[in-house]
C-alpha cells in the first residue's frame, strides 16, 4: 500500500467508536451522527429487524489493517459501511469477537440514551476476523 493510499484510507476511517456496558458486559459501540442515527431508528423502530454484518479486512502486509464493517438491515432499505483502522481499534474487535454483539448510538453528549443493539448472526465471523487482524498487525512488527 502506497503512502498516498494509506493516507486516503486513514482519511475515510470512522473515528467515533467506544464501548457500552450492557448487562455487566462491555460491548463495542459505533457512534453515528445524531441525524443519521435518528434516520436509521426512524425506519426500523417498533418493527422486527435483522442486521447482516460483514467484516471485510484490508491489509498491506506492513502492519496496516483496516476493517470495513457492512451493516445491511432487513427493513428500511438501510445499508451502512463503516471503515475502522484496526491498528487503533483492536479492543473494539476483541470485544466484538468476545460478545458477538454490536451497539449503535448517537453522540453521548447529546443526553440521549438511544442504543440499538445487534446480535451478530454469525459470531464465528468476528472471531475469524480477529485472528486475521492480529496476524496483519503482527506483520508490521517483523
Amino acid at each position: 500500500m502506497s503512502n498516498n493510499e494509506l493516507e486516503r484510507l486513514l482519511s475515510k476511517t470512522h473515528k467515533e467508536i467506544t464501548t457500552f456496558t450492557f448487562n455487566k458486559t462491555e460491548v463495542p459501540c459505533i457512534i453515528f451522527p445524531e441525524k443519521k442515527f435518528e434516520a436509521i431508528l426512524g425506519r426500523i423502530a417498533g418493527r422486527p429487524v435483522s442486521v447482516d454484518t460483514n467484516l471485510n479486512i484490508l491489509q498491506d502486509g506492513l502492519g496496516h489493517v483496516f476493517v470495513e464493517i457492512n451493516l445491511t438491515f432487513s427493513l428500511g432499505d438501510i445499508s451502512e459501511k463503516i471503515l475502522l483502522y484496526a491498528n487503533e481499534s483492536l479492543e473494539f474487535f476483541e470485544l466484538l469477537a468476545k460478545t458477538a454483539m454490536l451497539a449503535l448510538s448517537s453522540p453521548p453528549e447529546l443526553g440521549k440514551e438511544n442504543i440499538f443493539m445487534i446480535q451478530l448472526p454469525r459470531p464465528e465471523k468476528a472471531v475469524n476476523a480477529l485472528i486475521i487482524i492480529k496476524k496483519g498487525l503482527a506483520e508490521g512488527k517483523k
